[in-house]
């Protein structure tokens, strides 16, 4: 990495290394306009840099102004999502990125995160100030050194994606497989943008996109049988419920209550209860629904699950089909954004 290496976010951190050339300094009179401020390319080679001028009424608000001119150059390209950057800020410091990279890429990348716009390598240079209180100061990426950064980065970004997705196909077709590629997906999205700076400076890189990984967690939750097993059903409308989620987030749902060899299984177990309550003409019943879906392999609870509630009318046979008919729509209502909540924060394991 080179000594001057920055990482520059126009709503986080600056840390700026500024280059000052003879010139007028920050508390100088204006003699005469330089040439770079209506070029930045009269100072700055447009073969070597990248640059942006930038003004304001300090130095400081001059750098920022600049920098900002610099990021816009590269466009919308060089930022990352920011689901993505959240993902990958949050695992990162959960430990669990660090665990799959063998060098300082985590620190890299969750430190460009934390700004939606940045630069890595970005510069500032000379600063004029035009007399009346105004500041103009170029920033400027040297290509160069940025294609070193930049291509170093995106190699340690493919190590650390090589590691998570090197498995048994054993490994690969459970739930950490999954969140292995999942979080590949997301350490692939932020070297695309890496390779866009790269792209605008001329020096094009073959990266593949986080959607090819997150194609194959898809795969790979398709062919992940989750067998339901229910106690105390009533013509499984109770199994079916969860049969339709599970089926809604991608996975192989057991048919009838017959739990296979599934390694997962969701075990339902169903109470009801007649409820009586004195002067009211109605009947009731007592339903509670407690679902687990469990780890066989490590005999883990992954998702639990409860509902309970009371339903009456005049005869109790309606009200218990009024009491499984409010579970049946509940478990419609929820189970999936429950099953959906649970994916999306898994943590690949080491």
């Amino acid at each position: 990495m080179f000594k001057r290496l920055l990482i520059v976010s126009l709503i986080g951190i600056f840390c700026l290394s500024s280059v000052f050339s003879g010139g007028n300094t920050e508390g100088a009179s204006a003699v005469g306009e330089p040439d770079w401020v209506r070029d930045p390319y009269k100072k700055y080679d447009r073969q070597m840099n990248v640059a942006a001028v930038g003004s304001g009424g300090s130095r400081e608000s001059a750098e920022k102004s600049a920098l900002g001119n610099l990021v816009g150059i590269f466009g919308m390209s060089i930022q990352v999502e920011g689901k993505v950057a959240e993902s990958y800020i949050e695992t990162a410091r959960s430990g669990v990125a660090a665990q799959w990279s063998q060098s300082t890429t985590v620190d890299n990348n969750i430190t460009t995160l934390t700004g939606l716009d940045s630069l890595v390598g970005a510069e500032t240079g000379e600063v004029w100030n035009d007399g009346k209180g105004v500041y103009y100061t170029v920033a400027f990426l040297n290509k160069a050194k940025a294609v070193q950064v930049y291509s170093d980065m995106i190699k340690a970004n493919q190590a650390m994606i090589n590691n998570l997705i090197t498995m048994t196909d054993a490994e690969k077709n459970t739930l950490d497989g999954y969140a292995r590629y999942r979080f590949a997906a997301v350490v692939a999205d932020i070297s695309v943008s890496y390779g866009n700076v790269l792209s605008v400076i001329g020096s094009p890189q073959n990266i593949k996109k986080g959607d090819d990984y997150r194609l194959e967690a898809r795969n790979i939750v398709a062919s992940i049988p989750v067998g339901i097993t229910v106690k105390n059903d009533k013509s499984n409308r109770i199994q079916g419920a969860f049969a339709k989620a599970i089926s809604q987030m991608g996975f192989r749902s057991g048919s009838g209550n017959s739990g296979g060899n599934s390694r997962y299984i969701l075990d339902v177990n169903i109470v009801t209860s007649p409820v009586d309550l004195p002067g009211n003409q109605n009947v009731f019943t007592r339903i509670e629904v407690n679902a687990d879906l469990k780890d066989t392999s490590t005999g883990l609870v992954l998702v639990p699950f409860s509902y309970n509630s009371r339903e009456g009318h005049t005869s109790q046979t309606e009200a218990d089909n009024r009491a499984y008919a409010a579970a049946e729509k509940k478990i419609n209502d929820d189970y999936a954004a429950l099953l959906d909540d649970y994916l999306s924060g898994l943590l690949p394991k080491r």
